[in-house]
């Protein structure tokens, strides 16, 4: 069979789809991948096919604005809006608009796109090819995104029995562990549980962490906010508060990231710009990060706790911090600290407290228990046939 799966061309967007587009390919199927040109490098990494579809994201953001976009003078209500208009008008005009002759040309037996991929949701359902929704995390839904993308599937002409954010009408692969899922999207007839798989550039642990004494050595935190939030104010505070504790700190930045600017940081910490994230989650006793889903849902299924450092507002492109914070939170596996309390103390109080919380390293157990206990990529391939000869 032939499967298209499709994202927007962003790391939170794309790498959760890769295991199960791994796992059809590895099955005998034919499977192709539509997404930005700037994700395509990646995908080659892992020996997908790529096909181009979709407005870059800072392009859509500058379409929306009438040209590029300040972030320094941008308030926040106009940063909603911009977001409003390219997540839920550009991106799935421009998603349908290259799609269209993709499916016609590769003419695919399904349709795998990730939840915010409204377009190509869209694109799919005029075509009558049977489509599946594949979650990025948490589900949430967002009331002005809703009713933008609610009123262009009116006008092209979709029927959306259910909330995109929820499949929109689609199956939905649910990778968020039931425990800390929304219970409403648990409650879901469609929603089909499917295993997270950490997946990042391939790599190797440096060997002084793969090669360090894990029963009587100091403990490891790995600091991180990802490559687009490592200039945050918070990473340095916490880079302070981790090298005054008797820890060894790995933190990695960007590529981009000036770690000059970080001056003196102290022997107990090293900086890194890139990491192997999915092999080094394992190895770590804490993880300290801004929120991010890959970062979350990779620590819940390595039992590590977390301490989650959510950053800017709780808006659209940033929500799932602020959701898989909540989660860490209320879920027993971790903690989080608002931006007011993100101070070097505070921060090194709180990681202090949770490396000697035997409760919370036993809940951050039992979900990885309970990750390892869903039905895994390959297994959930004959999902797909099944959903397809529907």
């Amino acid at each position: 069979m032939r499967i298209l799966f499709s994202s927007l061309p962003l790391p939170g967007h794309s790498y959760p789809l890769i295991p199960l587009a791994l796992a059809a390919r590895d099955a005998g199927h034919d499977v192709q991948f539509a997404t930005g040109q700037s994700f395509h490098r990646s995908l080659s990494a892992f020996g997908l096919d790529a096909v181009s579809a979709g407005t870059a994201i800072s392009d859509a953001f500058a379409e929306a604005n009438g040209g590029p976009v300040d972030l320094s003078s941008v308030t926040p209500e106009r940063q909603v809006e911009l977001e409003r208009l390219a997540f839920a008008e550009i991106l799935p005009r421009s998603f349908m608009a290259d799609l269209g002759p993709v499916l016609y040309q590769f003419k695919p037996g399904l349709v795998v796109h990730e939840i915010d991929n409204t377009g190509a949701l869209f694109a799919a359902r005029l075509a009558g090819i049977p489509g599946v929704s594949h979650s990025i995390g948490r589900v949430y839904e967002n009331i002005s995104i809703e009713a933008t993308v609610s009123d262009l599937a009116r006008e092209v002409g979709v029927e959306l029995p259910v909330p995109a954010t929820r499949g929109g009408g689609n199956p939905l692969l649910d990778i968020y562990p039931s425990s800390l899922q929304g219970k409403e999207v648990v409650a879901m007839a469609s929603r089909i549980a499917l295993r997270p798989v950490p997946m990042t550039a391939p790599g190797q642990p440096p060997s002084w962490v793969t090669g360090r004494d894990r029963d009587g050595g100091r403990p490891l935190v790995y600091l991180t906010f990802g490559a687009v939030f490592s200039g945050m104010p918070a990473l340095e505070q916490a880079i302070k508060g981790l090298a005054a504790m008797d820890v060894d700190v790995l933190v990695a930045v960007g590529p981009t990231f000036d770690i000059q600017s970080l001056g003196e940081v102290g022997d107990s910490v090293r900086i890194e710009t890139s990491e192997p994230q999915a092999e080094l989650l394992s190895l770590v006793d804490l993880v300290v990060h801004h929120g991010g889903t890959g970062l979350t849902l990779g620590a819940l299924a390595n039992g590590v706790p977390q301490l989650v450092l959510p950053q800017g507002a709780d808006m659209f492109s940033n929500a799932d911090m602020f959701c898989n914070a909540d989660a860490v939170a209320t879920g027993g596996v971790g903690a989080q600290l608002p931006a007011e309390d993100q101070t070097a103390e505070a921060i090194a109080r709180r990681v202090s407290e949770l490396l000697s919380d035997d409760e919370t390293r036993a809940a951050a157990r039992t979900v990885a228990a309970e990750i390892a206990e869903m039905p895994s990529p390959e297994a959930t391939v004959s999902v797909l046939t099944e959903i397809a000869s529907r």
